[in-house]
């Protein structure tokens, strides 16, 4: 039994190894050797191996040690991609070197987005160095400067050596690492950069074309095309480095959201320019409402990214929404049978295109494995969209010059019609205006018999109009006589003790009545300022004042007088100066009071001071006439 035992205890050991030996050697990572013949070599499936470092504190030395390695799986998929933003990934392949080879390569990683990168480079001596590089440092402290991330590989012996590579960053990124001969990397670089510098030159061309047809025909569909054309090239070069390399090197925040800014523009100015190009605000006033609601919740979006979470721009195909929202706008509008649409719609199916072959690719359909040609699908969408949009700019420019000619035929047969309308009244005018004038002499000759008449008439009237002028400036002197006798009588009047204030104030109705008899009254003899003895004055700020040429000083037409500073209306304090002065200072301050309406205390207070001013000035007011109250009032 024992024996038996054994046998089976060996049996089951056997199956045991072969199971782990198949299953390990299954597992095992692929190794990519250097070779001349091969230019180029892009890691992919088991031959690049990644863990997810939840914590994000795991150490070189950790993910070297035995428990970690072991964790590392082959990726599933032919680029992996570090889907959690901000999250650390760790990734390794294996290179086998080789010394004999004549060609020197190096490493290179595609994604220029990724925003840190340290490298673990093996050496010949086992031990490590460590290289860190990534779109968060300054483009300058590249050792190449190109708008992907290299560096060389020391290729001294015939070992197989593991690259290990930290990679975090804020974007969904792409670990596409690929093994390229200096030689074949310095001819595919200037390549690259041709095309790139054919791909910008046209959308330059685009743009300054349109920016002239804009600034030409002041249409706004121009401007818009202008404007989205720019915001693609400006999204393309945030997106393939080369914006960081030429444009902001010394800007890694900015490089940061640029990318955002700009397929912010380009959707704004994309629904901007359908709008515009296919005349939807008439043409689909639905549509247009739905346009401008995209509009806004696209830039609320934007606001709300750069305001507060910048990691909802990672979402780049929010911006599908407002592309398909112009792309079914355009099928719309087509449908409803306006021409223009053709090209557009056509346009916007290949950039719809390259969109879908970007989900597909980030989905990671292994038919789509990375390549130029799938890398820079959309950019080759982009170029195709430009050109048909360009063609339906035309065809409508084309469709509106047509109309333009069918209107101008028109107008031309309207007026020829005018014209031989125009010809058959100018007929019948003629006629009728024959006629007209012979019927207009005949009346001439009565008419100017009767005016003969008229002036006969008119030498009469003139006779009697010259008689009643005569009369009329002996009436008008009169009226003056018998005026000035009235307003003599009346100023006699007034100047009667026995006047009361209603009788008074026909003289003296208002403030500027009596501001202009103290005016006169003041400077009948001239004016001289008071400070510097100056005659000559300008108009003052306050009515009736005069302020001195020489230094300015300006006197009120009340300064100096028994007016000054007064709290009661001047028209009553004139009509108490007279009363005073009329009654010879025997008035009391009761009637006063009854006669203008003050209180009595106020009268008192005023008329003591004209008492007491006549008082002083008794031996001017003998030699005065019976009512000159006049001498009471200046200073």
């Amino acid at each position: 039994m024992s024996s038996k035992f054994l046998f089976l205890y060996k049996v089951i050991f056997l199956i045991t190894v072969l199971f782990f030996s198949i299953g390990t050697e299954s597992r095992a990572q692929e190794v990519v050797e250097i070779k001349d013949n091969v230019d180029q070599h892009i890691f992919s499936f088991k031959q690049i191996e990644m863990l997810s470092d939840t914590s994000g504190k795991l150490s070189f030395d950790q993910i070297r040690s035995n428990a970690i390695a072991q964790q590392f799986k082959p990726s599933k998929t032919s680029t992996p991609q570090t889907t959690k933003l901000n999250g650390v990934y760790w990734f390794r392949i294996n290179i086998k070197n080789n010394s004999k080879a004549e060609k020197y390569f190096l490493l290179e990683f595609f994604d220029q987005t990724l925003d840190h990168v340290t490298a673990y480079i093996p050496q010949k001596d086992g031990s490590y160095t460590k290289k860190e590089f990534g779109d968060q440092f300054p483009f300058h402290s590249r050792k190449l400067h190109h708008k992907n991330f290299e560096f060389y590989l020391s290729n001294d012996n015939d070992e197989v050596q593991t690259y290990y590579f930290k990679v975090q960053s804020s974007q969904i990124g792409d670990a596409i690492i690929v093994l390229r001969s200096v030689d074949w990397f310095i001819s595919y670089a200037l390549d690259e950069y041709f095309y790139f510098g054919i791909f910008y030159g046209m959308i330059l061309v685009f743009s300054f074309y349109n920016l002239i047809m804009f600034i030409a025909m002041r249409q706004k569909q121009y401007l818009y095309y202008v404007l989205y054309n720019l915001s693609i090239g400006f999204f393309e070069m945030s997106t393939d480095g080369i914006a960081y390399q030429y444009l902001w090197p010394n800007q890694p925040a900015w490089n940061q959201i640029a990318y955002a800014v700009a397929l912010y523009a380009v959707s704004i100015f994309a629904l901007l320019f359908t709008r515009e190009l296919l005349f939807v605000k008439s043409k689909a006033p639905k549509l247009n409402k739905l346009i401008l609601g995209v509009i806004a919740l696209r830039t609320l979006w934007f606001l709300y990214g750069l305001l507060f979470n910048q990691n909802l721009f990672s979402y780049k195909f929010i911006d599908a929404i407002p592309l398909f929202v112009a792309f079914f706008t355009g099928i719309y509008i087509y449908r409803r049978g306006y021409l223009p649409a053709r090209f557009f719609v056509l346009g916007y199916s290949f950039l719809f295109l390259g969109f879908v072959l970007k989900f597909l690719i980030m989905l990671h359909f292994s038919f789509l494995n990375f390549g130029v040609i799938s890398y820079y699908s959309l950019s080759f969408c982009f170029i195709l969209e430009m050109v048909f949009l360009s063609f339906a700019i035309g065809d409508k420019v084309s469709i509106l010059k047509k109309k333009k000619d069918i209107v101008q035929r028109q107008m031309i047969r309207q007026m020829v019609e005018n014209v031989k309308l125009k010809d058959t009244l100018n007929q019948e005018l003629e006629s009728q205006v024959e006629e007209r004038t012979r019927e207009v002499y005949h009346k001439s000759l009565i008419i100017e018999a009767k005016n003969a008449e008229l002036l006969d008439a008119n030498d009469r009237l003139k006779q009697q109009a010259e008689e009643i002028s005569r009369m009329n400036t002996l009436l008008e002197q009169d009226n003056q006589e018998l005026q000035t006798n009235v307003e003599k009588v009346t100023r006699d009047r007034v100047m009667s003790t026995d006047v009361d204030f209603e009788e008074f104030s026909k003289i003296y109705p208002d403030k500027e009545s009596c501001n202009l008899f103290l005016s006169d009254l003041k400077w009948k003899n001239g004016y001289q300022c008071r400070k510097c003895k100056n005659d000559h004055y300008y108009t003052g700020h306050i009515a009736y004042s005069r302020r001195c040429s020489k230094c300015g000083y300006e006197e009120s037409v009340t300064s100096f007088t028994i007016f000054h500073n007064t709290r009661i209306p001047i028209v009553k304090a004139f009509y108490m100066v007279f009363l005073v002065y009329s009654s010879k200072g025997k008035i009391s301050s009761h009637k006063l009071s009854e006669l203008l309406g003050i209180r009595q205390s106020t009268c008192w207070t005023y008329g003591s001071g004209i008492k007491q001013r006549m008082e002083e000035r008794k031996s001017q007011l003998k030699k005065a006439s019976k009512n000159d109250w006049s001498q009471l009032v200046l200073d």
